[in-house]
């Protein structure tokens, strides 16, 4: 008899076709949810019949509640190397085995950068218009070349955002609690003297920290009453990041030019959130590591985890993270 496994979140309807299943397809039926589940309660009852469960990033909490209420499951497979929202410590007490895949930066890299182009050029604005025969010309673009784009965090995604800054004539600058000179220097960006020192003077502001109890609410109301009238706030690292309110407060007062966001507190975003309608947003629905390259790789390694699960050799396993898991930010 096949084991089930359950691939969750599956809005496009790809991960089957996407990746080559037929390396376990006699020892497993996979089932592809298109939906999102919600609840602990609705994901419990959809589960309880799967020994495998796909989920993609960080879109499904898995706390200990939910491991004790699915004793069939035996392994989960995430993508990614890293899960904040997986009780690591709970799932080995329920005997599960969590397995990660590989994954790349390039896509959230690149979206950055279309939301932050689209702000400045008013694209949205503009194609809309044309589409429905207003004005011709209504916006004035806002310059790259010159200007100062200010990035929170410069790991693996912020460096990246800061070589094609670069590219474009911008003056660069970083921030964050651990960022030293020497690293600073070495890609090439100044680093800035403190957070506030970046926010009032940046044109553009990019987020590109880790979600940690240090970087909670890093940008509150104070934070963001430092940028100019005339700045952008590109947010494609995690919502929590960024005080919701006070960002919707400061675009509907106009008080920054815009902002571009991927990221949001409840996700999918309910029908009715503020986020939907707020002015000057510029808004994609999590896109950052959606693309082709990135599904392919979580896909056929998740298939290459369930094989070596099934082979008793498990590889890429993830362990215990510090931290409770339950809420998901990405």
């Amino acid at each position: 008899m096949r084991l089930r496994c359950a691939v969750l979140d599956d809005y496009q309807q790809v991960a089957t076709e996407i990746a080559d299943w037929s390396p376990v397809a006699d020892r497993v039926e996979t089932v592809s949810f298109p939906g999102h589940f919600a609840g602990e309660d609705e994901l419990a009852a959809v589960l309880a019949d799967f020994d495998i469960v796909v989920t993609l990033r960080e879109r499904v909490p898995f706390p200990a509640s939910l491991f004790t209420r699915l004793p069939r499951l035996k392994l989960l497979v995430a993508s990614g190397m890293r899960n904040s929202v997986i009780d690591h410590a709970a799932a080995e007490a329920h005997g599960v085995t969590v397995c990660g895949t590989a994954s790349t930066s390039t896509p959230p890299v690149e979206l950055t950068w279309a939301l932050l182009l689209g702000l400045a050029r008013g694209i949205v604005e503009e194609t809309n218009s044309l589409r429905s025969g207003g004005p011709w010309q209504q916006t004035v673009g806002a310059d790259l070349h010159g200007r100062r784009l200010g990035l929170l965090g410069l790991g693996k995604i912020g460096s990246r955002v800061a070589h094609v800054g670069l590219a474009f004539g911008m003056h660069v600058s970083a921030w964050s609690q651990n960022l030293t000179k020497e690293y600073a220097d070495e890609v090439g960006v100044q680093l800035a003297a403190s957070k506030e020192e970046l926010l009032s003077d940046s044109d553009y502001v990019s987020v590109h920290l880790a979600l940690s109890d240090r970087t909670r609410g890093l940008l509150g109301p104070a934070e963001l009453a430092l940028l100019k009238p005339t700045a952008y706030l590109v947010n494609t690292s995690r919502a929590a990041i960024v005080d919701q309110d006070a960002l919707l407060a400061a675009l509907h007062e106009g008080r920054i030019a815009g902002a571009g966001v991927d990221v949001f507190d409840t996700e999918p975003l309910p029908a009715d959130h503020p986020m939907r309608t707020a002015p000057r947003l510029l808004a994609t629905p999590h896109l950052g590591y959606v693309s082709r390259s990135n599904y392919e790789t979580y896909y056929r390694e998740a298939v290459d985890d369930i094989r070596a699960f099934l082979d008793g050799e498990p590889v890429r396993r993830l362990g215990r993270e510090p931290g409770p898991a339950g809420q998901a930010y990405r």
